[in-house]
């Protein structure tokens, strides 16, 4: 049974699973390499809390109970009392590698080891991993306490054991899951990523604004926003990060990352992050 959840890395996501698992009753173990990293994932939180407080939605005991649930550490080695871990660094294959390798000597033989990537080989993690079977891919979306969907990825290893326990905590957390087949960009991105690089190609060729493109996704297909200010949202620098991810892996020229979107990215344009990227931002 899990009573422990064990997060790596306390970032935009990080904190996010935390926040869930943590309003799900679980006990939480963050672990970031440096005290620092802590306070703005903190104040995420914090923000989102007060908000339901304001709406009713939570109480302040509520928040308190949650708050006492939270163990953030700079020590690694207190992970090895977690249950389940779920590693949420930056997408870097070679720094996932590194920690999935460290947990395998810390946290117990039966714990499973899970990542949030939204793209990289989870079998290529769980070959760093003494019994590669437990390691899974647990692909979050975000805003995390918003999105309902998490994409179950099983490794060339993963054991129908790792994948229910994970469903099952998946569920507890209130999410809907999808098994989805390792491959790169998994299901989801697989088919968004493509997409938003073409209404990039459909800007940069002139056929249509960027106003219009959005306005005719939203009108047309029903989207609840335009693939351009989704690109925004997202930031260019990891949209392109992920296009070419995608082009590489499969050497398919369908999936070359249109070259507005590099300009973007080389002028710092990187959407809201940055006040600026196919729109503006005050």
């Amino acid at each position: 049974m899990i009573r422990k959840v064990g997060i790596v890395g306390f970032g935009t996501m990080g904190s996010g699973i935390a926040q869930v698992c943590l309003e799900s009753q679980y006990e939480v173990v963050v672990f970031e390499k440096e005290e620092k990293y802590f306070e703005r994932g903190l104040s995420i939180i914090q923000k989102n809390w007060n908000r339901s407080i304001s709406k009713g939605k939570m109480t302040e005991e509520e928040k308190a109970g949650c708050e006492n649930r939270l163990y953030p550490t700079t020590d690694m080695n207190r992970l090895a009392e977690v249950d389940y871990v779920i590693e949420a660094v930056t997408e870097n294959l070679e720094l996932k590698k590194q920690i999935f390798k460290a947990l395998d000597e810390i946290v117990d033989k039966n714990t499973v080891l899970a990542s949030n990537t939204s793209g990289l080989s989870i079998t290529e993690m769980a070959s760093v991993v003494s019994n590669p079977s437990r390691v899974m891919g647990c692909h979050f979306f975000n805003p995390v306490p918003v999105m309902k969907l998490v994409e179950l990825i099983r490794s060339y290893d993963t054991s129908e054991e790792t994948y229910e326990t994970s469903k099952q905590l998946m569920e507890s957390l209130g999410k809907e899951t999808i098994d989805v087949k390792e491959s790169p960009l998994f299901a989801v991105n697989r088919i968004l990523v493509p997409m938003i690089n073409e209404a990039i190609l459909v800007l940069q060729e002139g056929i249509a604004s960027a106003e219009d493109i959005d306005k005719g996704m939203k009108l047309g297909a029903n989207h609840p926003i335009g693939p351009l200010a989704l690109a925004d949202l997202i930031g260019l620098d990891t949209l392109l990060f992920v296009q070419d991810s995608l082009y590489e892996e499969t050497q398919d020229s369908k999936y070359r990352a249109a070259l507005l979107l590099r300009k973007l990215v080389r002028a710092g344009h990187l959407g809201r992050k940055t006040g600026k990227g196919f729109y503006e931002y005050r």
